[in-house]
C-alpha cells in the first residue's frame, strides 16, 4: 500500500507541476485525486504531494522510460519518475545485469507495447455497454468491459483527455484512471523461467524511482 501511495504522490506532484494545483482547472489532477481516494490514500498525503510541486526547492521529477530484455528474450518496459536520472539509469542497468538481462536503447522496444489509458467508472442507469462503446468509438476507445461492479474503458493514450472530458460532461463517475502498456505479442515461458524473470521484475519494482513495469511474458 505504501508503494501505491508513493507512486500516486509522484503522479499528483507531476500533474500539479504541469497544470496547476486546482482540480477544477487540471483534469489529470482531478482524476488522480479520485484514484487516490479509491486507494484510501490519506488526505494529508494528497495535500503534501500538491504542495511539493509549489516548493521552490523542489527540483521536479522527470518521467523517464527504460527498455530491456530479461532472460529468455522477455521484453521489459520500465516507467520511472525521478529527480536524479543518473542514479536511476545506473540502478536499472544494474538490475538487468545482475539477473541475466540487458538494458536496451530508448525506444527500442516501444513497438512491442500498445500505450493505453484506462478509466474505471461506475455503471449508469439506462446506459448499456454497447451504447457507451458506440458513443466512445470515435474517441479512440477500443474496449469496454465489466469488472467487479465497475466499467473499464480502454482507449488510445493520446485520447486520454478527450475521453475524460466526455465521461465528465455526460455525468459518469470516474473512480480511477491509469496508463498501461499492453503487449501486442506474448512470449511463452516455462514455470522455471518465469521464476527467474520474476526475480528481475520484483527487483526493478522495489526501486523507489520506478512507477510501473510492463512485460510480454506468458506463463505456461
Amino acid at each position: 500500500m505504501a508503494r501505491t501511495f508513493t507512486k500516486l504522490g509522484k503522479e499528483i506532484t507531476i500533474a500539479v507541476k504541469q497544470a496547476g494545483p486546482y482540480p477544477e482547472n487540471n483534469p489529470r489532477l482531478r482524476v488522480l485525486m479520485q484514484t487516490a481516494r479509491k486507494e484510501n490514500m490519506p488526505k494529508e498525503n494528497i495535500e503534501r504531494a500538491i504542495k511539493k510541486a509549489a516548493d521552490k526547492d523542489f527540483s521536479d521529477y522527470k518521467e523517464m522510460n527504460y527498455e530491456g530484455y530479461a532472460p529468455f528474450g522477455i521484453a521489459i518496459f520500465v516507467e520511472t519518475a525521478t529527480d536524479n536520472t543518473t542514479r536511476t539509469v545506473a540502478n536499472v542497468r544494474s538490475y538487468f545485469n545482475k539477473f541475466g538481462g540487458s538494458l536496451g536503447t530508448s525506444g527500442s522496444l516501444e513497438f512491442l507495447f500498445d500505450h493505453k489509458c484506462v478509466f474505471h467508472i461506475k455503471p449508469k442507469e439506462n446506459v448499456s455497454l454497447e451504447d457507451l462503446e458506440f458513443e466512445l468509438i470515435d474517441l479512440g476507445v477500443d474496449e469496454i468491459a465489466e469488472d467487479e461492479g465497475e466499467i473499464l474503458i480502454y482507449g488510445e493514450f493520446a485520447q486520454n483527455s478527450n475521453i475524460q472530458k466526455y465521461l465528465e460532461e455526460n455525468g459518469f463517475e470516474i473512480t480511477s484512471s491509469e496508463f498501461v502498456r499492453i503487449p501486442n505479442d506474448l512470449k511463452k515461458v516455462t514455470p522455471e523461467q518465469t521464476e527467474q524473470i520474476n526475480k528481475l521484475i520484483e527487483k526493478i519494482e522495489e526501486d523507489e524511482d520506478v512507477q510501473n513495469v510492463f512485460h510480454n511474458m506468458q506463463e505456461e
